[in-house]
């Protein structure tokens, strides 16, 4: 019978809700079972784990039962999979495979053979894991990569701390060895259950841990106890060294770390993403401070991570910066440069060692986690929230090691408890009772073409992928357009207006198509140095750098004489001339450090070429622009381009054309109106008017500015820089002479 009595658990929480669960069905309270384990970090790390229940379906072919494995498909994430995303596999055919098996150095095959068990239409692809769930005799089963679990996993101990939480806790946990994730390690797995009656648990060196149960509600239940105890475990050793982690602090937090962070944060960024560019997240928490800051952390970090999981994205080591607090700025950025030049040999050493013939080409050899004492920890991927669970990843290593070490009870063991068939202790290397995977190991994991095929599966990166794009004045008319297109197209867009909430309009309209993390609003003045500084300096906390900068903000003076006073003339200049230079001149302090190529688009006007009447104090403004423009490639170039559009008269959303302005133009030019109409049919009306004066009849639209904007911005005119287009539907009297 079900034991359903509440849980006494010290971390984690019960979120079991039976009426919830009572109205599911079963492929439904595997879903509800594995979001509720992914929902908290301490029990798996995002996109890890996997979950898996045997149920009994009809077959679609004759309506007879059969026994068919559900289980997480590959690539998914247990937080937030969803029914559609599990594989469902005859598990009869899935047994069946072993006698297709030709043992481990074939193991690889087997993963082709999957598809051909899959029940029913299901086309999802099937986890290198299945093979663990399906051979296990238990009916519900969760594979999963708690912190306190691979701290005894990666225990050079871990066999004997084991056996020791066993007695403490009554349960009866089974070791296994390292062995990588396939067909042999599911084979593995039944052995040790079979050859174990009674047992409740395995932990696989290394790795992780497998837990399960009769009911869905009891695997679930035996996963959290587990769990929940192996923390008060490792807890209550960890406390023990009375704040003697990682052999005690070696230096300490520096007091201006986050002004530093910040500092070097588009230094560290720019060389990183050497081969491909990145988007950067900066971690300065207590958790990685401890580690940072310890005599242990730089000899831990090289020595890598234990868990496949942790290192596909952090790589098998993180990029430890050996600088002390005490010493300037200008000493860690030689220091970065040193130890990422060593960083990079020592990568493509290790692939030239272990890769064959049959391996993918060497990946991009640049760290995605970067340590630096005093400071904290800054990680990278391709986009915001890739390099954000990057390093959480880290952390989740930084608890392992900090884990494993407290478990420390004298000299490790002649032979470590990992070692095994797949590798023996002298592969192993140990420091402070932490075990990591041997290198020969990760290769096979990073380089796994099934992990190769993972990554081809992803979808194609869009133009303006993995770019931070900083549009100014990107609340209303063109900078909107910008904005929203930029977020389309891939960009991480950072939203910048005098107007705060035209801006969180904005970014409601742009980030769909972007993602929460990769759209942000800020408000800007673009006349205070102090004001652009801010803005700047939030972009680069928030992703790293920029790498294209926009700015359509201006002002068109007016007045109902339609005389402009002086201090309408200076605002005009400030606003339009002096403020884009005030931001490009603060943004290639970013751009120097990051020393990448970068693109400038500024706005313009058909008004720089045409003389008015009326409109000097603009004309003259954006005539200045225009050549601001040629100026800066000049003087910024090869690695900033800059360019410019010059549109014509947009109306439509701009915040030039407020009601009075639209009508005082329409009473100017003669056309009639009726002054009951709205804002909008005014500006159309206007629109027209300026239309009917070009060749192609055509009002402009911010789109069409936009649309103009980054294609400058964008790789289709890497090598344009010192121009102008203009997007003003032919406007004869602008054509240049």
């Amino acid at each position: 019978m079900q034991n359903d009595r509440p849980l006494k658990l010290h971390f984690l929480e019960d979120r079991w809700d039976e009426k919830t669960a009572a109205a599911l069905d079963d492929p439904d309270l595997l879903r509800y079972r594995s979001n509720l384990l992914g929902s908290d970090l301490r029990i798996t790390n995002f996109g890890g784990g996997n979950t898996s229940s045997k149920l009994e379906q009809p077959d679609p072919l004759d309506g007879f039962p059969r026994k068919v494995l559900w289980v997480k498909g590959s690539g998914g994430d247990l937080g937030t999979i969803q029914r559609g995303g599990f594989a469902t596999l005859y598990l009869d055919k899935l047994l069946s495979l072993e006698s297709r098996y030709r043992g481990v150095q074939f193991e690889d095959e087997m993963v082709d053979l999957y598809p051909l068990c899959a029940f029913g239409r299901n086309s999802v692809a099937p986890s290198i894991d299945t093979p663990l769930h399906g051979f296990l005799p238990f009916p519900h089963v969760d594979h999963l990569h708690p912190d306190w679990g691979i701290a005894l996993a990666a225990a050079a101990n871990g066999r004997e701390k084991m056996a020791e939480f066993n007695q403490r806790f009554g349960h009866h946990l089974v070791w296994l060895p390292w062995q990588r994730p396939g067909f042999e390690l599911g084979m593995m797995l039944r052995k040790a259950a079979t050859e174990n009656p009674g047992c409740d648990g395995i932990v696989l060196g290394g790795h992780g841990l497998f837990t399960w149960g009769d009911t869905p509600r009891e695997c679930y239940r035996n996963t959290l106890a587990i769990i929940d105890q192996l923390g008060q475990f490792v807890v209550e050793h960890a406390e023990k060294l009375c704040g003697k982690l990682f052999g005690g602090p070696l230096v300490e937090t520096h007091p201006d770390q986050q002004e530093i962070a910040l500092s070097i944060f588009p230094y560290i960024r720019g060389r990183v993403s050497a081969q491909k560019r990145l988007i950067g997240t900066f971690t300065g928490s207590e958790e990685v401070l401890r580690f940072v800051n310890s005599r242990d952390a730089e000899r831990l970090a090289y020595l890598g991570t234990s868990c496949p999981d942790h290192f596909v994205r952090t790589k098998i080591r993180p990029l430890y910066v050996p600088w002390n607090p005490s010493e300037s700025v200008e000493a860690l950025r030689s220091k970065v440069d040193a130890a990422l030049e060593g960083y990079r040999r020592d990568y493509e050493a290790y692939y030239r060692k272990f890769a064959d013939s049959s391996s993918p080409a060497l990946r991009d050899p640049n760290p995605t986690v970067v340590l630096i004492p005093g400071i904290g920890m800054f990680s990278f991927g391709k986009n915001k929230t890739e390099s954000r669970i990057t390093g959480e990843f880290y952390v989740n290593a930084i608890h392992v090691m900090e884990g494993a070490s407290s478990l420390q009870s004298g000299n490790p063991p002649a032979t470590l408890p990992q070692s095994g068939p797949a590798a023996d202790t002298s592969l192993f290397q140990v420091h402070s009772n932490y075990v990591a995977l041997p290198l020969s190991e990760a290769f096979r994991i990073e380089y796994w073409a099934l992990e190769e095929a993972k990554l081809r599966r992803q979808p194609p990166e869009k133009e303006l992928s993995r770019q931070i794009a900083l549009v100014v004045g990107g609340g209303s008319g063109i900078g909107r357009e910008v904005a929203r297109l930029a977020c389309e197209r891939g960009a991480h867009v950072i939203i910048a207006d005098r107007d705060l909430e035209a801006a969180k309009q904005s970014l409601c309209e742009a980030s769909p198509a972007a993602g929460k993390e990769s759209a942000l609003a800020l408000p800007i003045d673009i006349t205070s140095r102090e004001a652009i500084r801010q803005a700047i300096r939030q972009t680069v906390s928030h992703y790293g750098g920029i790498d294209i900068l926009v700015n359509t903000a201006a002002l068109f003076p007016s007045s109902p004489d339609a005389r402009i006073r002086d201090e309408q003339w200076a605002s005009t200049l400030a606003i339009n001339v002096t403020a884009n230079h005030l931001l490009v001149d603060e943004a290639s302090k970013i751009f120097t450090d990051q020393d990448l190529d970068v693109s400038i688009v500024l706005t313009s006007s058909a008004n720089a070429v045409v003389a008015k009447r009326g409109s000097e104090a603009y004309d003259v403004s954006k005539a200045a622009v225009s050549h601001l423009i040629r100026e800066m490639a000049v003087s910024l170039a090869p690695k900033v381009r800059v360019n410019g559009i010059s549109p014509a008269t947009v109306v439509r959303g701009s915040t030039m054309f407020p009601r009075d302005r639209v009508i005082a133009s329409l009473t100017k030019y003669n056309i009639a109106f009726d002054p009951s109409s709205s804002d909008d049919e005014l500006r159309n009306l206007l629109a027209g008017f300026y239309a009917k004066r070009t060749l192609t009849h055509q009002p402009i639209d911010p789109v069409d500015c936009a649309n103009a904007i980054l294609f400058l911005a964008g790789p289709q005119a890497r090598c344009t820089s010192g121009h102008l287009i203009p997007v003003d539907g032919g406007l004869v009297e602008a054509f240049l002479r």
